[in-house]
């Protein structure tokens, strides 16, 4: 590890981070209702109908951030794609108030739209603020991730009761005001200009490869978290039933994301005052996240109370694996692209996690029937990457000397 000097995060972390922050609580309280709202008194739809258009919807954000990333990047400039998918996706909101059919798909289209718009170009707008400050570009990704956990966190608490207890549309109207005040640290921030960044130094073959090196080891990444959810969940049901710890039923199926924020709290800390390697960071990820299925693989599938503290290990290995993968993502797509298309990246890198997720979930059936198999699978994937990932670093490090050494002589 190199220590870090005379670097600070500037003040737009905090605003994009509070933005962002907003939004997730918006967009995850929306999202804690809609199924509800689809199958509840109003709409009365049949549940497989209902879930069918949930995955239409989750499905076509990943397409609507490509959109709002080439408007952002080539059109009308990051800042004002944010701000105006912030005023998209909550008119979205407020629509689905309208008590017909009509309403629920303009509402679901709009915060769609919106979506698209303002994640990409928000990120890309982050990363840009520290394209003078590279090393704290880990530790400062790692803020914003914080921000999105906690933000989504909050928002299915908050918006998901208060919809539950109050009536849909109060959940509804609140993820849409929520919205709006996210667009206002926007207004406040000031977007850095590219004549002010630094050029980057590195060659094109070089970041070329480790952008897609990014791509599909992340994508493989949450395509491995996925195969294990099957059993994750299985244990989660099975625990909060017989388990005689202090926890409330609801709160299990959040453990992770309370495992998260701490963490990340620490990350960012270290991060900011010592720097290593991202791809150091995502080996780490992936042998710790190894670990984590392994301990969770030592659990037999009908459980006791005993094992509690055991599954709890291993969301908290799970936990640490999380942050050393998926903050880096954006922080490699950042240091190593042109600024001028980074939104336009930083939308392209989800389609690689949507297709390996598509991929391993044709094979759910038969995870479902055993789920060990996931977490086989599992582990021995994230091992392999994370062997293959210590190798890449050996030879970058290699190849580093050896062209000093030429430089020397």
């Amino acid at each position: 590890m190199e220590k870090i000097h005379n670097l600070k995060h500037p003040k737009e972390t905090f605003y994009y981070s509070l933005a962002r922050m907003l939004e997730r609580a918006s967009y995850y309280g929306f999202r804690a209702l809609v199924v509800l709202y689809m199958v509840g008194e109003t709409l009365r739809m049949e549940r497989t109908e209902a879930l069918s258009i949930y995955g239409w919807f989750t499905a076509s954000l990943v397409f609507s951030q490509i959109v709002g990333a080439l408007f952002g990047d080539l059109l009308i400039g990051n800042k004002k794609s944010i701000i105006i998918g912030g005023i998209i996706q909550a008119i979205g909101a407020f629509s689905l108030c309208i008590p017909f059919s009509t309403g629920l798909y303009l509402g679901l289209f709009l915060v769609v739209l919106g979506s698209g718009f303002f994640t990409p170009n928000i990120i890309s707008n982050f990363g840009k603020t520290y394209l003078n400050k590279t090393k704290l570009l880990d530790s400062g990704f790692t803020i914003f991730y914080f921000a999105i956990n906690l933000g989504s966190f909050l928002g299915i608490l908050l918006i998901g009761y208060l919809g539950e207890t109050y009536g849909y549309n109060i959940g509804f109207v609140i993820s849409g005001i929520l919205m709006l005040i996210s667009i206002i640290p926007v207004f406040l921030s000031v977007e850095k200009r590219l004549d002010k960044i630094e050029k980057n130094e590195f060659p094109i073959s070089k970041r070329v490869l480790n952008i897609l090196i990014a791509f599909i080891v992340v994508g493989l990444f949450w395509g491995f978290y996925e195969l294990s959810s099957i059993r994750t969940f299985d244990l989660q049901l099975q625990l909060s039933e017989i388990s005689t710890l202090d926890i409330p039923n609801h709160l299990w199926q959040y453990l992770n994301s309370i495992f998260i924020l701490p963490i990340s709290i620490i990350a960012i800390i270290l991060w900011t005052y010592f720097y290593s390697n991202q791809f150091f960071k995502l080996m780490l990820g992936f042998i710790i996240g190894a670990i984590s299925f392994g301990i969770l693989f030592l659990i037999p599938e009908v459980p006791t109370e005993q094992h509690s503290i055991t599954y709890l290990i291993s969301l908290l290995f799970l936990a640490i694996s999380e942050i050393h993968t998926a903050p880096i993502i954006h922080s490699i797509l950042t240091k190593y692209s042109n600024p001028k298309y980074l939104a336009i990246l930083i939308s392209l890198a989800f389609l690689p996690t949507r297709l390996i997720s598509m991929i391993f979930g044709l094979f759910n059936d038969k995870l479902y029937d055993n789920p060990m198999l996931g977490l086989k699978i599992g582990i021995v994937g994230m091992t392999i990457i994370g062997i293959g990932l210590i190798g890449y670093i050996i030879i970058n490090t290699l190849v580093g000397i050896r062209l000093v050494t030429v430089c020397d002589t």
